[in-house]
């Protein structure tokens, strides 16, 4: 019996975990994106985001290090 107490416990947890990290995301919808700065680009004039409107765009962010 204790272990299904725990097992409510364990299962309201991760509910309230993911009703949390949802709502913070949906703020986020139709806002804009922040401009991307960076001081080279290697295979194009620099883009922004106002250029980019209306496109698919895939941003990958790495480092050397």
């Amino acid at each position: 019996m204790r272990r299904w107490g725990i097992l409510v416990l364990v299962v309201i947890a991760a509910s309230w975990v993911a009703l949390e990290s949802a709502a913070g995301q949906a703020s986020r919808l139709g806002a804009s994106a922040p401009e991307v700065a960076g001081a080279r680009w290697i295979n194009s004039a620099p883009l922004t985001t106002s250029g980019l409107r209306g496109r698919v765009v895939l941003v990958e962010f790495w480092t050397f290090g």
